[in-house]
């Protein structure tokens, strides 16, 4: 059985994908070239971004990474839950923290403390999109990739309904009417 792709419309093209991916890997090697941060992937949705980002950073780093979920198959949040990780000790080292989407950034925020909790000196956060939100973040992206709405978007890593985390495109679903 095929699955179709939700009503939905494209917010940022592959080709858009592509040069915010150049540019974060040049901010990002300007800040920690030389450093050998430990570099921790927030899995499932970071990975695609990760795959793609890592190869264009042109300096030592560890890879590790972190899973917790608080979406599940829903389009909206929930509770925090740890699955796994962190594997590496963060004691005394820069992390940078990969995720797919900064939204509300409850995530990010109870990622970030609890690494700080085990010892890491700082903790620099990398998400590939940014909603637009009119209520301001938990914390703030340290490196930004794109922008976009404040919908339910989906693509590069970021799932609707467990799929389509494979698309090079973001789309954001249609709106509906109530």
């Amino acid at each position: 059985m095929t699955q179709e792709i939700p009503r939905s419309s494209e917010v940022v093209s592959s080709s858009e994908v592509q040069s915010a991916l150049d540019r974060m890997a040049r901010e990002i090697t300007a800040r920690l070239a030389g450093g050998n941060p430990l570099v921790i992937t927030i899995m499932n949705g970071a990975q695609v971004f990760a795959g793609q980002l890592l190869p264009r950073l042109p300096f030592a780093l560890d890879c590790s990474y972190v899973h917790v979920r608080r979406y599940g198959r829903e389009t909206s949040g929930g509770e925090l839950v740890w699955v796994a990780g962190p594997h590496d000790s963060v004691t005394g080292r820069t992390v940078l923290l990969l995720d797919d989407i900064l939204d509300e950034g409850r995530t990010l925020a109870a990622i970030r403390a609890r690494l700080l909790e085990l010892g890491a000196r700082e903790v620099l956060l990398a998400a590939f999109a940014v909603k637009a939100r009119a209520v301001p973040a938990e914390v703030a992206a340290d490196f930004i990739g794109v922008r976009v709405p404040d919908r339910f978007v989906f693509g590069f890593g970021m799932d609707v309904g467990g799929l389509w985390r494979n698309l090079p495109s973001i789309r954001a679903l249609a709106e509906t009417a109530d």
